[in-house]
């Protein structure tokens, strides 16, 4: 059999690889149109920094081992200009010397990727201060132009996860950032209570964050906004997004989908059953809302060109969708996520609720334990888990993996309850995070208690509601919301005369377990009208201090403590 692959990276070398394990005499051949057919393209904007040392380190693999390790012909600096279905032949233009030939197959895959997008509405878009990380061409133009024209201002146009990384790495560099997001957040996945904390982070690092704000121009030392400012920058990274590439497919009569990304089957065929498509470029099927998706991620461009290349050869394979789990490194934090978030559940009509909780990664005896603000978001009344969202210091990923399994599986709150992880405590607590939010996820489906967001906090304050903060009273002290009543957790039995029966009454603690006793405690003496704040003061503090920072608005919180 000759296998063509259109494309390297993730996807592309992974189905040209895969080939030559299931068959070594079929002939594998990999076109790309750039010099480098294998490289690292989540580390790209390490280099910016110093963390990977060189550009030669993003390489990871060249023809030349492609051709003695694995007996596969990768030819870089050529670009497939036509699919011809009815001969099984692409046609393939040498970048170097022009000519263009025609190439056989009996099996084709595609992995074309996604390109930058690089708005024409912006004008200057085009200029050669102008940047987008793609590749090991791109990140190397946009370093060597920081290097040769000494920039220290640089614009990041975009709070994706690109975006967040370019940020990190440039400051980590020594220069002055400016990121400019057109939404009211970075990392979409994220819902807007979590992201308080990310915006916290960069706002402590550094970074001068420009929310709700699109470009119109670009010029060599400013970049103008739709509102009027002028930022001075001298580099500007666009990192707004990505396109699949599908000009090549839909030119030869691939059909594409809703979404405008290649249209394939669950063996990963288009219209054509020669020819596969994985990667940036298709479209995919999210398994908890059944719709249709892109998903440029390199750990299901790598599984799905797995399963393409096992189909060529009669394999089959049980396609469960995707549910995007992803994580970022964020200067102190580690953010991560999987399934959907509210903004998604919203969208789809589920009926759901979240459990808000923010334990110790480890045991606190333990040296530097780290709170980790976890969000778990499930279905009621089933209790099947929809998604996840963890920040910490700590293990944020280890936590988020655990849920996507258990998402994978169709796993609920029960099932979540009852998992037995591993424990020592350096690494986690007897109960941990993701056991003890099952719990409280538990509690909340069962209308054990109420709860109220961090989100709502603010209204509380204004409108003058009762608070009480159950805290000790030196946490108290060193911080706490304005008008919240301090009737610690060691104290409350004995002051029940201060907390009314006729209103409701809002508690919180340090991060809503203390309150969350006193509920049950008070509940059992006939109160019946409280309300735990999800996150509490921890949480509270987080949602709060960004904001306050940027819009000078009246504080609700005395100092900001987060210990």
């Amino acid at each position: 059999m000759k296998v063509v692959v259109i494309g390297g990276v993730a996807g592309g070398a992974s189905i040209a690889a895969r080939v030559r394990r299931i068959d070594e005499n079929s002939e594998v051949i990999m076109i790309e149109r750039g010099p480098h057919v294998s490289f690292s393209n989540c580390c790209l904007p390490f280099y910016l920094s110093g963390v990977v040392e060189s550009r030669e380190k993003l390489v990871l693999m060249d023809p030349v081992e492609f051709a003695t390790k694995y007996k596969i012909e990768a030819r870089v600096n050529q670009e497939a200009v036509k699919i011809n279905p009815e001969r099984k032949t692409v046609s393939i233009k040498n970048l170097i010397t022009g000519e263009i030939y025609e190439e056989s197959y009996d099996k084709l895959g595609l992995a074309p990727g996604a390109s930058a997008i690089r708005p024409k509405s912006i004008k200057g878009v085009d200029g050669d201060n102008v940047f987008v990380v793609k590749n090991v061409v791109d990140i190397s133009k946009l370093q060597d132009y920081i290097t040769e024209n000494n920039v220290k201002n640089i614009a990041v146009v975009g709070g994706g996860f690109i975006g967040l990384e370019v940020c990190e790495n440039l400051i980590d560099a020594g220069k002055n950032v400016y990121l400019i997001e057109g939404s009211n957040q970075v990392m979409r996945p994220l819902d807007y209570d979590m992201v308080q904390i990310a915006h916290k982070e960069l706002f402590d690092h550094g970074v001068n964050m420009l929310l709700e704000e699109t470009v119109v121009e670009i010029t060599k030392e400013k970049v103008v906004l739709q509102s009027g400012k002028e930022v001075d920058a001298q580099a500007v990274v666009l990192a707004i997004g990505v396109e699949p590439e599908t000009k090549l497919a839909k030119e030869c009569g691939i059909k594409l989908g809703k979404t405008g990304a290649i249209l394939v089957n669950h063996n990963y065929q288009t219209n054509y059953p020669d020819i596969y498509a994985v990667g940036d470029a298709i479209e995919v099927t999210h398994k908890l809302t059944g719709d249709k998706t892109k998903l440029a991620l390199a750990g299901p461009a790598q599984r799905q060109a797995r399963a393409a290349a096992d189909h060529m050869f009669g394999k089959y394979h049980n396609n469960k969708g995707v549910i995007g789990s992803s994580c970022i490194h964020l200067f102190d934090l580690t953010i991560a996520n999987t399934g959907l978030n509210q903004k998604d559940c919203d969208k789809y009509d589920f009926n759901y609720d979240f459990a808000y909780t923010i334990p110790n990664d480890k045991v606190g005896l333990m040296p530097s334990p780290n709170p980790v603000y976890f969000k778990l978001i499930f279905e009621k009344p089933t209790g099947k888990i929809l998604g996840a969202q963890a920040i910490s210091k700590g293990a944020a990923d280890k936590r988020i993996d655990v849920i996507a399994t258990l998402i994978s599986m169709g796993g609920t709150l029960e099932d979540l309850k009852e998992l037995e992880l591993c424990y020592s405590p350096y690494y986690s607590t007897a109960k941990d995070v993701v056991n003890h939010t099952a719990l409280v996820g538990l509690n909340i489906m069962h209308e054990d208690f109420k709860q109220i967001p961090v989100s709502k906090v603010r209204e509380l304050v204004e409108n003058n509601s009762c608070i009480i903060d159950v805290r000790e009273v030196n946490e108290f002290k060193a911080g706490h919301l304005i008008n919240a009543i301090n009737i610690p957790m060691s104290e409350f039995r004995n002051r029940l005369d201060e907390i009314p029966r006729d209103r409701p009454v809002y508690l919180h603690c340090r991060s809503s377990q203390r309150s969350y006793n006193v509920i049950k405690a008070l509940q059992a003496l006939g109160y019946t009208n409280l309300y735990n704040i999800s996150g509490s003061y921890l949480g509270i503090s987080v949602h709060e201090y960004f904001l306050d920072q940027i819009t000078g608005r009246n504080k609700i919180v005395t100092e900001y403590n987060f210990n």
